[in-house]
């Protein structure tokens, strides 16, 4: 039986998608609205969960030759540089979960998924926006702005925060300012000061904002991330921009010394405004007769619980699992589209939520920020870890 997988969406989830529908036995079809594939320079944090199913593609040996894998996340005020609490990751992770928490350069991530659906034998097409699809119960059929239509068995959305497939199937409208501002950069950890250098993942927690380091390339990068509140001045839709981040540093002038020092060696910053939508509602939110949503075209998220990449990998497994199946002719096409929206929304949701209210926690102040440390002072790691989360859905 052919079947034919149309994918909308070249990113971290496009490319996931592809791959574990060709391991499914599908032909597929990846559409790029964009001349070349690329990524942002920034880095991603992969819990076990997540580097589970990347080890499952066979892809154990490109992920450990370009992430790094901390040892431990630190958890530290960004006022007086107490250390709040530890979380031990490394042989713990791949003992309690199975495998290791990873954290890694987003074009790294992307760059070995590109080389998986080559190899995997995926069409992938450049340069092509897609402007409409149609469905009937038979096959759903794509139209772009210069090819003619293409008719397929399924298409996946996988077309990013503001999605136009998500549009045509759902209109529900843009997504929403999150009022959250993320400051970005990425140093070689060698033009570092020995003091600034690390191998483990701290989180700078402070009123209104956090700070979060990590290791990517194999220790040799520092990414940095600090997100604080406020409004974004242009566009939204324009989310990626150059600043010197004067309003980061605005935010953390009351922050302790360490902190600072590290901000004050970023030369320069991007600067994204952050959006999200709230946690899901439904399973039609992931999918309907043929077509179906993942990662941020179904479920945007905060990056307080650092699993927005994560959720793409597992739909895309939970994708590839269910359309296996349909390769048996007594199982239609949109019945096993329902179960995969079914088995996936409501873990979707429960990360969106926990996400929303992380944020709450990490930027607390007064008597919540007062309670926060103290329940992280004597419980630690309890609170920290999320067998929940990490041991997967």
């Amino acid at each position: 039986m052919d079947v034919q997988a149309l994918i909308a969406g070249g990113g971290i989830g496009g490319l996931a998608a592809a791959l574990a529908c060709a391991r499914a036995g599908w032909d597929v079809r990846l559409y790029e609205r964009a001349p070349e594939f690329t990524e942002v320079g920034a880095g991603v944090q992969l819990g076990p969960n997540v580097v589970k199913v990347l080890h499952g593609w066979g892809l154990a040996d490109a992920l450990a030759g370009v992430a790094a894998f901390p040892d431990r996340l630190e958890v530290r005020s960004a006022t007086t540089c107490q250390t709040l609490g530890n979380l031990r990751l490394g042989s713990l992770m791949q003992q309690r979960y199975g495998a290791p928490y990873a954290t890694v350069h987003r074009a790294d991530l992307h760059g070995l998924l590109l080389t998986a659906v080559q190899q995997a034998g995926v069409h992938l097409k450049l340069n092509h926006i897609l402007t409409q699809f149609s469905q009937n119960p038979q096959a759903v059929t794509v139209q772009s702005q210069d090819d003619p239509p293409v008719e397929g068995d399924v298409l996946v959305g996988a077309d990013g925060l503001w999605s136009p497939v998500r549009q045509w199937l759902l209109g529900d409208g843009p997504p929403r300012a999150t009022g959250h501002l993320a400051y970005r950069a990425m140093l070689r950890q060698d033009d570092l000061p020995q003091a600034l250098r690390s191998s483990q993942i701290t989180a700078w927690l402070g009123p209104k904002l956090h700070v979060v380091q990590y290791p990517v390339r194999g220790g040799d990068w520092l990414n940095v991330v600090g997100i604080v509140e406020g409004q974004a001045q242009d566009d939204p839709g324009n989310w990626d921009q150059r600043t010197d981040g004067a309003g980061l540093h605005a935010a953390l002038a009351g922050s302790c010394t360490p902190l600072q020092a590290l901000v004050r060696a970023v030369p320069e910053w991007r600067l994204w405004a952050l959006c999200d939508r709230p946690p899901m509602q439904g399973a039609y939110q992931h999918a309907l007769g043929r077509v179906a949503l993942l990662g941020d075209a179904a479920h945007p998220m905060r990056p307080y619980l650092a699993q927005g990449a994560g959720m793409a990998i597992e739909d895309a497994a939970e994708l590839g699992r269910v359309l296996a199946q349909a390769l048996d002719p007594a199982l239609d096409v949109p019945t096993m589209l329902n179960r995969y929206a079914l088995n996936r929304w409501q873990r979707n949701a429960r990360v969106q939520a926990r996400a929303i209210r992380n944020g709450q926690v990490f930027h607390a102040s007064g008597v919540v920020r007062w309670g926060r440390d103290t329940s992280m002072k004597l419980l630690g790691e309890r609170l920290i870890d999320l067998p929940w989360l990490y041991g997967g859905p």
